[in-house]
Order: structure tokens, then sequence, then C-alpha cells
């Protein structure tokens, strides 16, 4: 068993809480930490793990941006939503790696349209990368997202949805497939609206925001079943303020199942693909020049035009394999989509592109001994403006 040893804030990732919901644990005596001749808190890696597979109760993680840090009497503030807000003393050793982590009592600049982020919040975002964070395959709250062949953290969502929008914004995702866009946004405020093309999936994302949110959770946003190359074009011109998916990555999930998938999704009785032969699903194109003309002109250039003018949308994509050949997947959208035009008279412009780093993944020794095959640990997260 490891005995590896996390400070508080690795400690609350791995549990997904909030860093306030670690110091109650500790207060309660359900953690138990050692200090460190400096004072500061350290948690072994296996009693997390042990309480995490214990637990069936554990709550989504908190809003980092509602939690301050108050200096002169060294208490974690959090506005739990309620009317009253709870105080957590935590000790002088550690007050000065908590203002590292907790969001500070600057004031958001009047001027910012974009988000409610102040100047400390802002900076370390506008990092060109960041590691994917996920709940791990055993707690509760990742049993649902799990059934999708290719879901997406709605954690990595929230780092896109705060950054790209204030509370109260409307957020689009044309392919909602388990609803991480949606979950993300009723734990950060936004209204999503989530276009799905399988029934399966659709109903799995509602019910998804029922039990790992709240009841009544998914009445606050839209989840529309069908196709969205149908459905975009129901929806009003400039009514959204962000657009956030990870759209099909061509066929690649129709592909023969490799070690992986047959130990990760076949054994364990998971979908390998989004659907059984649905016409209407682009992953069962089969040319991958018709696939990319799709998704730019009757998908991602429909989205632009229901953005709002200097609005952003963030494509979670990877570059993958088609036998032998490598697929760029990610420079042929930036390609493909940078520049063109929308109906509405507006451009989609390329803002930068964000690795979201997957070091977690399992290496597998693809190639070896005889070829170069990259084990593809990392998304790319394409950053475009309607201007």
């Amino acid at each position: 068993m490891s005995e590896t040893i996390v400070g508080t804030k690795q400690a609350a990732e791995i549990l997904g809480v909030s860093i306030s919901t670690i110091y109650r644990m500790v207060n309660r005596g359900i953690l138990q930490p050692s200090k460190t001749p400096g004072g500061q808190r350290r948690f072994p890696v296996n009693q997390l793990e042990e309480y995490k597979e214990k637990s069936r109760g554990i709550i989504a993680p908190q809003n980092p941006y509602q939690m301050k840090f108050d200096i002169t009497s060294r208490e974690i503030i959090e506005d739990t939503g309620e009317s009253t807000v709870q105080k957590i003393s935590i000790d002088e050793s550690e007050a000065k790696s908590c203002t590292e982590v907790v969001a500070d009592n600057k004031p958001v600049d009047p001027r910012n349209p974009l988000n409610d982020l102040n100047g400390s919040q802002w900076l370390p975002e506008t990092k060109s990368f960041f590691y994917q964070k996920g709940l791990g395959a055993k707690h509760p709250h990742a049993q649902i997202e799990r059934q999708h062949p290719a879901p997406f953290s709605y954690q990595d969502i929230s780092h896109l949805v705060t950054f790209f929008t204030k509370k109260g914004m409307k957020v689009l995702d044309p392919f909602g497939g388990i609803g991480s866009t949606a979950k993300a946004c009723e734990l950060e405020g936004r209204i999503c609206t989530s276009i799905e093309l399988q029934k399966k999936w659709h109903d799995l994302a509602i019910e998804r925001l029922e039990t790992e949110v709240n009841e009544g959770a998914s009445q606050k946003h839209t989840f529309i079943l069908g196709d969205t190359r149908n459905e975009l074009k129901k929806l009003d011109a400039c009514s959204f303020d962000f657009m956030v998916t990870s759209p099909p990555y061509w066929s690649i999930l129709n592909k023969k199942a490799d070690y992986k998938v047959k130990k990760e999704r076949l054994a364990n009785n998971l979908a390998t693909n989004y659907s059984d032969n649905d016409e209407n699903d682009l992953a069962n194109i089969g040319s991958y020049e018709e696939f990319l003309r799709i998704l730019v002109d009757e998908v991602f250039l429909e989205c632009g035009r229901l953005l709002r003018q200097k609005k952003y949308m963030c494509l979670v994509v990877s570059d993958f394999r088609n036998k032998s050949e490598f697929i760029s997947f990610h420079s042929d959208l930036i390609q493909a989509l940078n520049h063109r035009s929308t109906v509405d008279g507006y451009k989609i412009t390329l803002q930068g592109v964000k690795v979201l780093l997957q070091n977690h993944k399992t290496l597998l020794p693809y190639g070896y001994p005889f070829a170069y095959v990259e084990n593809i640990h990392h998304q790319y997260i394409l950053i475009f403006r309607k201007d």
C-alpha cells in the first residue's frame, strides 16, 4: 500500500471536495493527517482512497471562487448559497499556503465584461496548459459519466465556464453527451442548453444532474434530443454567451477494440461507441474529409451564429490514429474553421490553444520494440472568438 502523502489542496482534489470541506473533515476526526515541522497538514493517499471507496455521500465540489480567506482572523469563509456562511479557523502555519489556493478578497474589475474573476484569479487561467481533473472511476459520482464511451470531466469544463462567462450567462453544448457541460453550469451558476442525438445519453445527462447535484437541477437547463445540425437552426442568433463541447473524433470509437478498450470497457460491459450505426451520427461518416466539412460548416459555424459578438467557443479535441496514419485533428480543425465567416457577417478567429494534460493515464507499450507509437496523453482546447 502506498505511503505517498499530499497537502491540503491535493487532498481536496483527490476527494473532489472543497478545501474548506477538508478542514471540516479534519475537525470532525474523519481525516487524521500528520503535520510537518512547520505545522502544515499532510494526508496519506491511501487514507484518502480508502475513505473515497467507503463513502457513498461525498458532495460535489464547490466553486473555489465562493471561498474567501480572512488574513486577520485566519478563517476560511465559505458561501454555502444559503442565508448564512460557514467559517473555519486554521493554524497560523497554514495561513500562507491557504492564501495561495483560496480566492482572495480583491474585487472584480468593473471593466471586466467576460467573467467574475479578479486579477489574481484571472492570471493563472491564462496558462497554455492545465492538468485534467476527475473524480476517479470508483467515485459514486462517476458511475453515470463512465457509461459514456468518451466523457469529459465536468471539472475541466468548469475551468472554461468560469473564465469565459459570468454567473447567469447562457452556455451551449452542441454535443451534450452525458451532461458534463450541464453539470458544470449547474454548479457554477450558469444556464446550459445541451443537444444530444442519442436518447440514452440524453436521459442519463438529466439523471446525472438530478442524482449528483440535487433534485430539480435539470429543470433549470434545456436538454434537446435531436440531430444538432437541425436543432441549432431552430435557436435564435446571438443568444449565447459561450459555447463549449467535445465533438466526435470521427470514427475512432468504431475501430477494432484494442487491449485498453477490452480491459476498461468491454470487461465492464460499458458502451464502446456513441450509437449502433445511426446514419445521423457524425462518427459513422466514412470519409474523414466529409466528416470535417460537416463538423465545421454545419455545426461550428452555426454555433458561431448563435454566439453574441466577442464571445468565445472552446473545442476540446484530441489527435488520433486511423490504422497506421496519425491524424492531427486539432490542426485540421484550426485550418478549417479559423477566419471563417458566419451567416450573420462575423468571423470566427483563433485566440489560443490550451493543452489539457492527462498525466494519470496508463502507459501502454504501443510499437515496442520495433517503432515509435505515441501514447497520446493530452487533449487540445481550441479557443475561438466571434469577431
